[in-house]
């Protein structure tokens, strides 16, 4: 399929439809977007020092596909430091090591390192960066930040040309790609904390008036953090934004679900009353899959008086629909490595696949040939990403999903 084609016309906030078409785009084997992420056995999670009791199942499989990437690459593992035991460090399958990380390869284009080391060099005061986390945390969504906007913070032209794709009728001029920006955190003009977004483009739109996309970007993050006490300077902004909010006083506003849409909210329409801008729009990025997050965002939704064209507009969107906006805009490589690194959820089933044959193999034999291509296409579709072309077994490689060897001892694959 052309990388280059046109997605189809669709609404923000259609989740699946705007996953459906990104990935009809990025998928090179043609096997289409996958149901749902699989619940993955500890066993596996383990073999591959990924299993934390506490992750809910999609952030399991984010988990699980971040040490696929790590491996595929042969990066040094990482550790993670627990806080109630800071003495016993362990070893994590989703976390480069510190040595790596100090390279940049939690970066997906040698073009993005300089970026982040300007945007840490002139960070505003307060801003939320954790830089071990940053620079080793595959996980984590701050990286994923600047591997999604990094480059575009390079180019104005090529950020308009993404934006265009990804978010039509907003901006028609990208002048700037801010990180981690807050207009002043604690000042009490805007909401008096530290409420910031990952992401904020300025421009311009067709009328010419300025304009800011403020940018809220989460991966495996289920949308309700926990919630920190009110701040009275938030009611105040939200009663003083006509037509922004159903009930300005609603309790669900400030909960965990919804607090944070809720001072990002706020602070865009106190940037708007600052003269900052004349209009601005609060955008939500997180993976198809994601349905906690995404669940969030909707139950926000029904409290906005008009989400597409209030004071504030708010588009929840997908990750996948990002990746997709990139490749038309002129950046294909750079889309598939982001869909390879965050949401090719066929990687994480084909591994299960050949552990799940490896263990029967090992169980019989001391070789073993994976099934042939019509019974792995009748189990998951077209061409699965497992299926041998002769006979052989079927690996991972840094340059696709699988590549087919020669018949293979079942422990050379459960290794």
């Amino acid at each position: 399929m052309d990388i280059a084609a046109a997605l189809p016309h669709t609404t923000a906030d259609d989740i699946t439809p705007l996953a459906t078409a990104a990935q009809a785009l990025l998928d090179p084997s043609g096997l289409g977007p996958i149901d749902r992420v699989p619940l993955i056995p500890e066993a596996a999670r383990r073999r591959h020092h990924v299993f934390v009791p506490a992750d809910h199942r999609f952030k399991a499989a984010a988990r699980f596909l971040q040490a696929l990437w790590r491996e595929d690459r042969g990066l040094a593992m990482g550790t993670h430091v627990n806080r109630r035991e800071p003495h016993r460090p362990r070893r994590l399958g989703s976390r480069i090591s510190t040595a790596a990380g100090a390279l940049g390869v939690n970066f997906l284009h040698p073009d993005i390192v300089p970026v982040v080391t300007r945007a840490l060099a002139y960070r505003e005061p307060g801003a939320a960066y954790d830089i071990d986390r940053l620079k080793t945390n595959l996980l984590s969504s701050q990286p994923l930040a600047f591997n999604l906007f990094g480059l575009l913070a390079r180019d104005p032209q090529l950020a308009t040309r993404f934006v265009t794709e990804f978010l039509p009728g907003t901006l028609t001029e990208v002048m700037d790609v801010l990180f981690e920006h807050s207009p002043g955190r604690g000042d009490p003009r805007f909401t008096a904390d530290r409420t910031a977004y990952d992401v904020v483009l300025r421009g311009r739109d067709a009328t010419g008036a300025s304009s800011l996309i403020c940018i809220e970007i989460k991966y495996s993050e289920p949308g309700h953090e926990p919630a920190p006490p009110p701040h009275p300077r938030h009611t105040q902004i939200a009663h003083a934004t006509p037509s922004l909010f159903v009930d300005p006083d609603a309790p669900t506003l400030t909960s965990a679900t919804c607090q944070q849409f809720f001072r990002q909210h706020c602070l865009a329409s106190a940037m708007l009353t600052a003269g900052l801008a004349d209009t601005a729009t609060l955008v939500f990025i997180a993976p198809a899959h994601n349905q906690s997050a995404h669940t969030a965002a909707a139950t926000y939704r029904r409290h906005l008086t008009d989400p597409q064209t209030g004071t504030v507009p708010f588009v929840p969107t997908t990750l996948e629909h990002a990746f997709a906006a990139m490749a038309t805009a002129g950046l294909p490589d750079h889309a598939r490595a982001l869909h390879r690194r965050y949401t090719d959820w066929w990687l994480v089933d084909g591994e299960l696949d050949l552990a799940a044959a490896a263990a029967v193999a090992a169980s019989t034999s001391h070789t073993f040939t994976l099934p042939s291509p019509a019974v792995l296409t009748k189990a998951r579709g077209p061409v699965g990403k497992a299926s041998p072309s002769n006979g052989g077994t079927a690996v991972r490689t840094p340059h696709g999903p699988y590549r087919a060897r020669t018949t293979t001892s079942a422990a050379d694959i459960a290794a």
